[in-house]
């Protein structure tokens, strides 16, 4: 009579951890989709950064509302700051 053997060997010791990894893989993939997805707390939109005051000007000055001069001015003094 063999103790511990119960007919599975050595490998009936890897199928259970090999289980445990499947299932962890499956459920840590679930994760991550689920936080991919996910927007914001309190917010419909998908998450974004957000636009700093150069991106602002720099829209602004796409759409024509400022010239150049006026662009290369205040650009200037966003970056002293």
């Amino acid at each position: 009579m063999m103790w511990g053997y119960n007919g599975y060997g050595l490998w009936g010791g890897g199928m259970g951890i090999g289980m445990l990894l499947f299932w962890g893989l499956i459920i840590a993939a679930i994760v991550v989709l689920v936080r991919g997805f996910s927007a914001r707390p309190g917010s419909s939109e998908p998450r974004l950064r957000e636009k700093t005051a150069l991106d602002i000007l720099g829209e602004r000055y796409a759409r024509g509302e400022i010239d150049k001069t006026e662009f290369e001015q205040k650009r200037s003094d966003l970056a002293a700051h």
